[in-house]
């Protein structure tokens, strides 16, 4: 088996308003909710700035689960502005996802968070993250997820 090159790329931290979520209520898919991203930041080893405002729109699946859909605007350090969005889920152990949804800050090794991510920027600087294979794993915080992103092959 070959070795998947890999990189990391950014560790991006979230900080979400749980409290002002908006409910959209149970639906054929499950129960749908957006909630609002208020900021943050992300750091890497080519790339380091700030997080605006943005939303998470996730379904909760009646099994527990937890898919979910973000994107946010990033502002570099050198003022530039990269768009990000990413989808993934959430899935735990036993009795896991029922605890996260009553707000408790769960085990790392009772869930997986993984995401899939794409990036585009029209700034020549930063053209190397248009199209760039990107994956992620997260954990919960009591603020908002902390997520690792990995590019995946060279760049």
């Amino acid at each position: 088996m070959e070795n998947l090159p890999h990189g990391h790329l950014l560790t991006l931290t979230l900080d979400v308003d749980f409290a002002s979520t908006t409910q959209i209520g149970r639906t054929p898919a499950g129960h749908r909710a957006i909630a609002p991203v208020t900021g943050g930041s992300f750091a890497g080893p080519r790339l380091k700035g700030t997080v605006a405002p943005g939303a998470d729109w996730f379904l909760v699946q009646p099994d527990g689960s937890l898919l979910i859909d973000v994107r946010l605007t990033l502002t570099a350090e050198d003022g530039v502005t990269i768009y990000l969005s990413y989808t993934g889920s959430m899935r735990g152990k036993g009795d896991a996802m029922a605890r996260f949804a009553k707000g408790e800050l769960l085990d790392e090794g009772d869930y997986n968070l993984i995401i899939q991510a794409k990036l585009e920027c029209g700034d020549k600087h930063y053209s190397w993250l248009n199209g760039l294979p990107v994956i992620g794993v997260g954990k919960q915080t009591l603020k908002g997820p902390i997520y690792s992103f990995f590019s995946i092959g060279v760049y």
